[in-house]
Order: structure tokens, then sequence, then C-alpha cells
């Protein structure tokens, strides 16, 4: 006689999946005269001889294995398996004592899974489930791109009003592709279906790059301005706090499935795209309150450019004087 559960449901949010198979009458309980045997739609995948420990599998679930061998003679002949290997469809447990034996069985489901709150009936093939919300996932996507795009657009402002040293052009260029290049692969990771490492690593790559634009945007004030305002200095900052917020997300939700901060992630990146905003509005407004959006501090290198060619044309000046 068994404890019967009918029905296991599994997400992809489960690693692995145990199928339940508790005896509740045993009489020896003793594991060297017992034998378990499973079979999926009636066809053996596992079985286990007590007598000689020994243990076969089908090679089509390498992974599988009873929970606990020290527990059988309890009468728990439970089966764990990967996720991955276990497939949706109807399993039996038989498990013998001596010559006694008994059966009972239990039917695998797999049900759809947005952040473990939305219920469907799948079919057994259907790959479905998420490990974010789909909103959740767009706004994050969204919000990166919409950073980098910010950025972008304030190299182009300030390339269009400001002079600007080859050298320093090319080093924000690179450090924008590279942001843009790990933002891209980050999210044709992250926006594949499951709870997997590549999930989780494209999460990752989304949200641990993004440091470099914080440097990034005190290089790009620094070709502005000679001398930081304290206006700019506000601006980096609420930067560092978007992105160690973001940071901190990504650590709580990366081990967790349903994640449930998912949410700090989201805000971390909306401070991020917010201060962005802020200062590509800073350098466009203060460049246009410049007479020909000369750079701040240009103004008055001119005039002493003009005072230092004045003096050295005085010293060298050849005055022309009548022969007598």
């Amino acid at each position: 006689m068994f404890n019967v559960t009918d029905v296991v449901e599994k997400t992809d949010c489960n690693k692995t999946v145990i199928l339940p198979c508790h005896v509740i009458n045993l009489k020896e309980n003793n594991a060297d005269i017992m034998f378990v045997t499973w079979k999926r739609q009636g066809k053996r995948i596992f079985s286990f001889d007590g007598a000689g420990r020994k243990s076969l599998r089908d090679p089509a679930v390498p992974s599988a294995n009873l929970v606990s061998e020290a527990d059988l003679p309890k009468g728990v002949a439970s089966l764990r398996l990967n996720s991955a290997e276990a497939v949706v469809g109807n399993y039996s447990c038989e498990v013998t004592e001596s010559n006694r034996e008994g059966e009972t069985r239990v039917e695998l489901r797999k049900y759809s899974v947005v952040s473990c709150g939305e219920e469907s009936t799948p079919t057994p093939k259907e790959k479905c489930g998420s490990w974010f919300l789909l909103v959740e996932r767009a706004i994050i996507i969204m919000l990166l791109f919409l950073v980098i795009i910010l950025c972008s657009a304030q190299l182009i402002v300030i390339a269009l009003k400001y002079e600007i040293a080859p050298q320093k052009r090319m080093g924000v260029i690179v450090a924008g592709v590279i942001s843009t290049v790990a933002a891209v692969v980050g999210t044709v990771l992250f926006v594949q279906d499951g709870y997997t490492a590549q999930n989780q690593a494209g999460l990752g790559l989304i949200v641990v790059p993004a440091v470099i634009l914080v440097p990034l945007q005190y290089f790009m004030f620094g070709m502005v301005f000679d001398s930081l305002p304290q206006a700019t200095f506000a601006l980096i900052g609420f930067q560092i706090l978007g992105y160690i917020i973001a940071v901190v997300g990504f650590a709580l939700c990366v081990s967790a499935c349903p994640p449930i901060h998912g949410s700090v992630v989201v805000a971390g990146l909306a401070i991020m795209a917010i201060a962005s905003l802020l200062s590509l509005a800073y350098v466009f407004i203060m460049g246009s309150r410049m007479k020909d959006h000369p750079r701040p501090g240009k103004a008055v290198e001119e005039p002493l450019n003009e005072l230092r060619s004045y003096v050295i044309c005085e010293k060298y000046t050849v005055v022309d004087t009548p022969w007598p």
C-alpha cells in the first residue's frame, strides 16, 4: 500500500524533480530484500536492487536516482531527476519486498509560468515559462538601451559644440561600443525562456558592464568643462547610485526563481536613465548659453593668447629709419 500522489507539477524554476513513492505497510523494513522499479509510459527508466545495492538507468535519464537509499527500509522509494530529463507523462513505481509487491502511479505535468504567477495548460512538447515577467524583461532591456542612447546623444552634442581631441573622442567611442556589444549579447541571452545559466549570464551582461557608463559620463563632462561644476558631480553621483541599486538587484535576483527583487533592477536602471537624461540636458543648456559655443575657460584663454601675441610682436618690431 502506498501514500498516493496523483500529480506532480514542475516549472522552469525547478532544477530537479522528485517523483514521490511512499510505501506505508512494509513488514521487514530491510533494503536487502527490496527491489524498486520506475517506469515512464511503461518503459523502465530506473531500477534498484537492494541485495547488491545496484542501480540501473536508462541512458536517456542518467541523473535518475533514489532520493535516499538510507530511507528505503522506511518505505521511501521516491525518484529524483534533473528537470531537463523529467519528461512530462505517466510514471509508475513498483516496489517488491521479499514475496510482496505493489505499484503506484504518478503523473508529471509542466505548466506555463510567468514569474511563477500565471498558470495555463501547455502541451507536453510546449516550451514555456520565463524567469522574469515579460513586462519586466522588456523594461530592463529598454532602460539599458535608453541609457546608451542618451550617452551617445550627449557625445554627439559635445562633438558638435566643442573641440575634442581625437584621442579622447576615440576612447569614448570605444567605451560606448563595448557597452553596446555587452548589452546586445546580454539581451539575446536574457530573453530566452526558462531559468538557466544563460538567463543569469544575460542579466549579468545587462547590469554589470553598465559601470563603463559612469566614468564615461565623467570624461564627457571633462570635455566640456575645465573645472567641473558641482552640478556635474551631483549628476555623476546620481548615476553611481542607480548603478549600485541595479547591481544589488541583480545579486538578489540571480539566485532566486522567481526573482522577487526584479523591481530593484528596474529601479536602478531607471535612475541611471534619468541621470543620463539630466546630463544631456545640462550639457545642451550650458552650451547654448555660450556665444558661438566656446568651451568654458576658452573665453579667458583667447584674450591671453592675443595679449601674448601682441607682446611678442612689439618685442620684435623693426622700425625703419631713414638713412642720414
